[in-house]
């Protein structure tokens, strides 16, 4: 028997196996979508130099990725491709601090009994690689929250949560449709933890600010995963990385986001607010059997680069692929440096 994901807008939707069969009952929702039902499936058959969305810039200047849904709002926020975030989970997976999650087991252990287990907020879930991963790290019942901008990655999230938690356990699913920018301490009430994965660095500090005031205010810790560190290692190196990696900086900061810049600035707010904040590195490292990862990482992150600094196009064209043939060939190495934040705010109420 499986386990309900109730949805806030829609009701009842049974779990299943994996965010695939997800993409399939969504086929058709996608404008070009082709037969897999994978939004941006279509760019692959298409051009073999086609980025995913979500990987990099879209290739019109000043344009950021989407999927574009038929009844989308021209307002609404960008839409990332299932695909590039199932692409990339088994690297995240492993790559997650692992060396978080005994504080973080200690702190939900102290909390009070509640009969539906703890309350978990997972913020810009996505198609809820957070929850695959961590649910079944964590023993008792488990109530997962999930929040996102796009109804259509949490119905990704909501039909491919899990089941049981470590112990068998139950865990149910509900999904909120919303924006950490607009998070509040009442929003959070009764959480026992709020989890984001890849979502700091996307961030403006005033967002930042606003989700380390709602945490302590609900007074539930935070572990905030794989922000980028804004270093790159490949081996073997090449004269132009080190201007690569810089435009791509660059990038990440545009727009007053935060880019490598976010880990700080988390842990400053956080701190400020009377949390014990742990850091530790979660780094990609991508070898022969990550190519297809690694390819797609290539083409965003010099995509980025030349448009943050046009200037950079011809010998990066170049530069891209002389590293893709070397991915190509399994010769080529890629550490992409992420870190992880643990932050223990102070339990409402005052209790140690």
């Amino acid at each position: 028997m499986t386990n309900p994901a109730t949805t806030h807008q829609s009701g009842t939707i049974p779990v299943q196996p994996g965010p695939r069969e997800a993409a399939q009952s969504m086929d058709g929702m996608v404008e070009g979508a082709g037969p897999s039902g994978y939004p941006g499936a279509w760019q692959a058959a298409e051009s073999a130099d086609a980025v995913i969305p979500g990987a990099g810039p879209s290739g019109t200047p000043g344009a950021r990725p989407t999927v574009k849904l038929r009844e989308a709002d021209p307002d609404d926020p960008p839409r990332y491709a299932p695909e590039w975030l199932e692409l990339r989970e088994p690297a995240d997976a492993v790559a997650r601090a692992h060396d978080l999650l005994d504080p973080l087991r200690i702190r939900l252990a102290n909390l009070p009994g509640r009969p539906g287990g703890v309350v978990i907020h997972d913020i810009g879930c996505g198609t809820g690689s957070m929850g695959r991963w961590l649910a079944p790290c964590l023993d008792g019942a488990q109530h997962w929250i999930l929040h996102d901008r796009d109804p259509y990655l949490l119905h990704f999230a909501a039909v491919a949560s899990p089941r049981t938690a470590a112990d068998g356990s139950r865990v149910t699913v509900e999904t909120r449709r919303g924006d950490v920018a607009r998070l509040t301490a009442d929003a959070l009430h009764g959480a026992s933890l709020v989890t984001a994965s890849a979502l700091l660095d996307v961030l403006t500090r005033e967002e930042i600010d606003t989700l380390a005031a709602a945490c302590a205010g609900a007074g539930c810790p935070a572990l905030l995963t794989l922000s980028v560190a804004g270093r790159v290692e490949l081996t073997p190196s090449h004269p132009l990385d080190a201007e690569i990696a810089q435009a791509f900086n660059d990038h990440q900061r545009r727009d007053g986001l935060l880019g490598p810049d976010a880990v700080t600035v988390a842990t400053e707010a956080f701190s400020e607010r009377g949390a014990t904040v742990r850091l530790h590195p979660s780094p990609w490292r991508l070898g022969p059997e990550q190519a297809a990862l690694t390819e797609q990482w290539l083409r965003g992150w010099v995509g980025a680069a030349v448009e943050q600094r046009p200037e950079l196009s011809a010998r990066a064209d170049a530069y891209l692929a002389e590293r893709l043939a070397a991915c190509a060939a399994g010769q080529l190495r890629v550490t992409v440096h992420h870190t992880d934040l643990l932050a223990l705010s102070r339990p409402a109420g005052g209790a140690s």
